[in-house]
């Protein structure tokens, strides 16, 4: 399993959330963190921490700046036939990285941490934006059948073979989710969930761009509406 984080200046607070990232998970697993620029304030922790996780890898983004990039670029380096993306601000639950690793090896090819079905949950975060992202979860799981209420949410793992089939296509904001969820449901590919619990960072400023990012999600939100397609071979 192949691990994707990718990090824009996030310092020394990177250190405890990859520290509690090797800690709880349980199975072989390489780590590549991304970042775009030589500079960023994140690599000499990381630097730091190789010293001591020789399955933690450090690399540059050479596909352009941005979130989506430095995903596409990480899911490109990974050498494991299972790829899961997380975020270095905490959010997520570490601990539940095996279990999604897991749902993909039995034979789906995304797997999402929900926040949206019984017993997940969201806690903190602009309201606005979690209410955008439950309505847009929901109305995808019960208007277009995508296999999950929480569409939108970056926490998710992926087969990597068909990621590498489908290709991405995002290359700015966060959207890369709701993408590949809305190409796996056009493409007949089985999407499950899990409940999960966000919490929201406890440090630093979020990087997410509402008003710019908001036409890309629309872009895919409407594209998981369409005709059903076969996958080619």
């Amino acid at each position: 399993m192949s691990i994707v984080i990718p990090v824009y200046n996030e310092g020394e607070n990177v250190e405890p959330v990859l520290r509690r990232l090797f800690e709880v998970v349980d199975i072989e697993a390489e780590v590549l963190v991304v970042y775009d620029e030589a500079n960023d304030t994140t690599i000499p922790a990381l630097t730091k921490l190789q010293l001591e996780f020789r399955n933690l890898r450090a690399v540059q983004n050479t596909y352009g700046r941005g979130p989506a990039n430095a995903i596409k670029f990480g899911i490109d380096q990974a050498t494991a036939q299972v790829v899961v993306v997380t975020m270095a601000d905490g959010c997520d639950d570490a601990s539940q990285i095996a279990v999604l690793t897991r749902l993909v090896e039995r034979g789906v090819v995304v797997a999402c941490a929900s926040r949206y079905v019984k017993t997940g949950q969201q806690v903190g975060g602009p309201l606005i934006k979690g209410l955008m992202s439950k309505v847009a979860g929901l109305s995808l799981y019960y208007g277009a059948r995508v296999g999950t209420r929480d569409a939108t949410n970056s926490f998710k793992a992926y087969s990597t073979k068909f990621v590498r089939e489908v290709k991405i296509e995002s290359d700015k904001g966060f959207e890369i989710g709701i993408e590949l969820v809305a190409k796996a449901r056009r493409f007949r590919q089985p999407v499950a969930e899990i409940p999960t619990i966000w919490l929201d960072r406890s440090f630093g400023v979020s990087n997410f761009k509402i008003a710019t990012w908001l036409p890309r999600y629309l872009k895919w939100y409407c594209y998981a509406f369409g005709s059903k397609k076969a996958l080619s071979k």
